[in-house]
């Protein structure tokens, strides 16, 4: 079969990474991060008021898929990952962060961190991933997991007709403010939605085992985060946190920490297609993208991507 590079190294890269592995075929693995997470990662830190934690990106996952379900019970029986009821009664959040589960995924391969692969290109050897710092061929197969926008750059020169999907089905931005406190806020629901600029907010330090510290994740709706995406991150945080409080009701409180970050390609579209797979130049992609934003979906798609790659 040759030698399988897989170009992301999030939750649909490695689903496929090891539904590979399960059938006996290995893959090198490329990420432009500087460890798993992705749109599931996590931070912790240390403020005035005491450590803190955040999930500034997915804020929980649910299963429905038999296969995912299982994933999600093997990850509990691991610790990895706990219900949250605040955000539904099939809600999962993982342990001590949301990305625990890819964290452990992730050690089970060889990955390139901190490596954008920026082109593709054909020569006597197969293909070869090219970007700074990075000049590597010998590649029977290349397999994208990554969003639609970064898939269509990538398939363009060598399959527009799969490009081409990638191109119809654009991310929503999403702007996310991360606050600390030195006082629990007078806030009775963990989790708070709105119509207007707030999407989604959560006391995050509600979640189970993360630090006690009053730590809220504040996400902007699609259309407040895209009027405001090139904005500066702290005004940005600063606005969202003011947006938050009239929200709920209550007077400002002085953060301990208020940091912003934007999510350029955040909730993805719908392609409904499981993958996208050209059999002939032996490319292909997967992604939360092609049928849906939940994780399961970037889990399923990974998962049958690795399936059809005969």
């Amino acid at each position: 079969m040759g030698r399988i590079a897989i170009v992301g190294a999030g939750m649909a890269g490695l689903a496929c990474a090891r539904a590979l592995r399960e059938r006996g075929i290995e893959a090198s693995l490329f990420d432009k991060g500087r460890k798993a997470g992705g749109r599931m990662s996590s931070r912790l830190g240390e403020t005035s008021a005491g450590p803190v934690g955040f999930d500034h990106g997915a804020q929980y996952m649910t299963g429905r898929d038999v296969g995912f379900v299982a994933a999600l019970s093997a990850w509990r029986s691991d610790g990895l990952v706990a219900p949250w009821p605040a955000a539904g009664p099939d809600a999962w959040v993982g342990v001590p962060g949301m990305n625990a589960p890819l964290l452990a995924m992730a050690r089970a391969f060889t990955i390139r961190w901190d490596t954008r692969v920026e082109g593709l290109e054909r020569d006597a050897s197969g293909w070869r991933l090219r970007g700074e710092g990075l000049d590597e061929g010998g590649f029977a197969t290349v397999l994208t997991a990554i969003p639609a926008e970064q898939t269509a750059t990538l398939l363009a020169p060598h399959t527009p007709a799969l490009a081409a999907i990638a191109e119809r089905v654009p991310s929503d931005p999403c702007w996310t403010a991360m606050a600390a406190f030195p006082v629990r806020l007078d806030v009775e629901a963990d989790v708070l939605r709105t119509d207007g600029a707030i999407g989604w907010a959560a006391r995050n330090s509600a979640k189970p085992g993360r630090p006690a510290t009053e730590a809220w994740v504040i996400q902007g709706s699609p259309d407040w985060s895209r009027a405001n995406l090139e904005r500066d991150a702290d005004a940005v945080a600063a606005d969202l946190l003011a947006e938050f409080f009239a929200a709920a009701g209550i007077a400002p409180v002085a953060p301990a920490l208020l940091k912003g970050h934007r999510w350029r390609y955040a909730r993805s579209g719908a392609a409904e297609r499981a993958v996208l797979w050209d059999a002939e130049h032996r490319i292909g992609a997967c992604g939360d993208w092609l049928t849906g934003p939940r994780i399961e979906n970037a889990w399923l798609s990974g998962v049958r991507l690795a399936g059809v790659v005969g």
